[in-house]
């Protein structure tokens, strides 16, 4: 069975990469479920995934059904900028973030990877290998109104 991901799911698909990514508290991700759920109970994936009681498994079992060639990139990229802002805004440590957010790239849907603003996670840390925060943080805030600047 393939979880459809459309609408909702990719807010889900979202969450569970930042929850396999530690960036993402295991309530936001309940949270969310609930919601999907209570939104069409008749979801056998969404069923099962209410069932589990074992978060890695249920993150597992996301991003293995999980079917990433549907996704609605632009949906998906709205709901993961929008969560990295906040961690953006409540970091204390760039090199500590940067670092984080190459590992979230290394775990995107390879679909997505090569693709604006999910592309930016890659390199975006590049110039703190010279001392350059500044223009690091510069390229993070770029990514971060990406879909503010396509309204």
């Amino acid at each position: 069975m393939r979880v459809k991901v459309t609408g909702g799911m990719e807010e889900l698909l979202v969450y569970a990469i930042l929850l396999y990514e530690g960036l993402m508290a295991e309530g936001e991700y309940y949270q969310q479920l609930n919601k999907l759920f209570l939104q069409s109970p008749q979801d056998g994936d969404l069923m099962y995934l209410e069932w589990e009681t074992d978060i890695q498994k249920a993150v597992v079992y996301i991003r293995t059904h999980a079917n990433c060639q549907r996704l609605d990139q632009e949906q998906f990229g709205r709901v993961l900028i929008n969560c990295l802002k906040k961690a953006y805004n409540s970091c204390t440590d760039m090199n500590s973030f940067a670092g984080r957010m190459y590992d979230l790239w290394k775990n995107l849907p390879e679909t997505l990877q090569r693709v604006e603003p999910f592309f930016t996670l890659c390199y975006a840390d590049d110039p703190l290998s010279w001392g350059d925060e500044e223009q690091t943080r510069a390229i993070y805030e770029d990514m971060l109104a990406y879909y503010q600047e396509l309204l």
